[in-house]
């Protein structure tokens, strides 16, 4: 009861990449770099499990960036002329690639960090991809003319790559889904549909991923405009129960989520946000337990997972590896309240 997991990103040790940043400059490249992510990977594997994590993920410490660590191995893509766009409907500027062609894949994505994760842990393992609809809020597009024809190409390569990832022993494969939160009617109608695509067939569990941002400054402004309360959910998770998706990670702890939306996930594992990635305030196991306890009114004990809000991409390590350590003590004081 009350596993714990991250969502995804950790912050990339600064021998691997620049650190703080959410577009990481590379410190190495070729065979070096090659083996760097690996050894980060590697590095965050055991720190997970020190901290006493149940679920286990790679870091995406592979990867410069959620998106285009996907996008890298898609052919049609034109990476040597990005463009300037906004993204998530203008919230902040990006240097984006093309979509200037039929998109296919050039072979396996995350074939080496799956497997090294599989090899290097005995607990069950999480994955991360990018869903269909941020990818094509994060790329601009030459070719195809219409969003939701080009969601769903999308989606058939994702669902190659995540059908090979269950073949390599990944237990959860979650697509993330930020964009879902920026433009809610349409992650209800096509989104959800282009997500289920990207999850179709598999032997694993799917889960996905809905949040409001990393903790960077733009997205902090940008949850200041959206009033009281934060009821996007409100709109999506009817549509997410009603699919074949096996989990949803939300924010919750120091969010204006109104808690009782959970509740609209019936029959669906709930990995509830319990680390606040916007701060460098490191959470108390009290204040986990508490935001836990406050979730358990709306959410059955046997489908909660205690989850970090969002990615720790862009977080200073140590206060990282802090947060992963709340987390875990948090749910283990979880435990003993709500008598497990």
């Amino acid at each position: 009861m009350f596993d714990t997991a991250i969502a995804g990103s950790l912050p990339k040790p600064g021998w691997l990449a620049e650190p703080g940043k959410l577009w990481p400059a590379w410190q190495a490249s070729g065979d070096a770099l090659a083996q760097a992510k690996l050894d980060a990977t590697l590095l965050w594997i055991k720190q997970q499990e020190d901290a006493g994590l149940d679920v286990i993920g790679d870091g995406e410490q592979a990867r410069q960036h959620f998106v285009h660590g996907f996008l890298e191995q898609v052919a049609g893509i034109d990476f040597a002329h990005k463009v300037e766009m906004g993204i998530r409907n203008n919230r902040y500027k990006a240097m984006v690639p093309q979509v200037v062609g039929p998109l296919t894949l050039k072979g396996r994505v995350h074939a080496a960090e799956a497997r090294l994760l599989r090899a290097h842990t005995r607990r069950k393992t999480k994955f991360t991809l990018p869903g269909p609809m941020t990818i094509v809020d994060t790329v601009a597009d030459r070719f195809y003319g219409n969003r939701v024809t080009m969601a769903f190409a999308f989606a058939e390569l994702l669902n190659q790559e995540a059908r090979a990832l269950a073949d390599d022993g990944i237990d959860i494969v979650q697509f993330d889904e930020p964009a879902f939160n920026v433009y809610p009617d349409e992650a209800a109608d096509w989104g959800v549909r282009a997500l289920e695509h990207a999850a179709q067939g598999l032997r694993c569990k799917t889960a996905v991923h809905i949040c409001y941002g990393y903790g960077i400054s733009a997205n902090i402004e940008w949850k200041k405009t959206l009033g009281p309360q934060w009821r996007q959910y409100e709109r999506i998770f009817p549509a997410l129960a009603a699919s074949s998706i096996d989990q949803v990670s939300l924010e919750c702890i120091h969010s204006q989520v109104p808690p009782e939306l959970m509740a609209l996930l019936t029959d669906t594992d709930v990995m509830v946000g319990v680390i606040d990635v916007a701060s460098e305030v490191v959470e108390t196991p009290e204040e986990v337990a508490d935001t836990i306890g406050r979730a358990l009114q709306h959410v059955p004990r046997h489908r909660l997972i205690a989850c970090t809000n969002c990615g720790m991409a862009p977080m200073a390590r140590p206060i990282a590896e802090a947060k992963l350590q709340a987390l875990a003590l948090g749910a283990a004081l979880a435990r003993q309240r709500h008598g497990a």
